[in-house]
């Protein structure tokens, strides 16, 4: 099998728009200050695996992203669309994550990469009940078609619409993100 492509699901930080649920603990401005270290620290990941990777992003030009991270870095539009729909236009095989996990690092990319020569599927998943990567070696609409993102079911469901397509996933170690207040309270050198 081709090496799946890393897909890395970023926005702009920009005051305002990025990790909104945290601006009551941090403000607009610690919010996005906190989601430009948690991407820069995601590029580098990104780049220590030596997986082809690309920014697929929203909220800004393209051109502001290279700004951030140089021209050499790929970078392209989510495109319009709930996250399901933004996720399916990934092309397999793939590997999709965000940028919010702490923990992620090159050698948990370079596992998930090496789980699909065995597994159509594989995915990590995070503490409140979603995943922090999903990977696949063809695509799978199906798999993230009215999805209720954002709530602690969407593991546990894409494990049922797996079993209903009988694809076994490969599964990584779980893994918290941070999404919330009490999240971010568990990284104190992140504050």
């Amino acid at each position: 099998m081709t090496a799946p492509r890393l897909s890395i699901f970023a926005r702009l930080p920009v005051p305002g728009k990025a990790k909104t649920r945290l601006i009551p603990a941090l403000g607009a401005e610690g919010a996005a200050r906190l989601y430009a270290r948690l991407l820069a620290r995601t590029v580098e990941e990104a780049k220590a695996s030596g997986l082809d990777f690309e920014l697929r992003v929203t909220g800004g030009e393209i051109a502001a992203f290279h700004a951030l991270f140089g021209t050499d870095v790929a970078v392209v539009h989510q495109g319009d669309g709930d996250l399901g729909a933004r996720m399916a236009r990934v092309e397999g095989p793939a590997l999709i994550i965000g940028s919010d996990c702490p923990s992620m690092s090159a050698a948990l990319l370079k596992a998930a990469a090496g789980a699909l020569d065995d597994r159509s599927v594989v995915i990590g998943p995070a503490i409140d009940g979603g995943y922090y990567l999903i990977g696949f070696s063809e695509p799978l609409p199906w798999l993230f078609d009215d999805m209720e993102w954002s709530t602690s079911t969407v593991f546990e469901e894409t494990l049922k619409r797996l079993a209903a397509h009988r694809l076994g996933p490969a599964v990584l170690p779980e893994l918290s993100d941070i999404d919330t207040p009490e999240d971010l309270a568990q990284w104190p050198e992140l504050q």
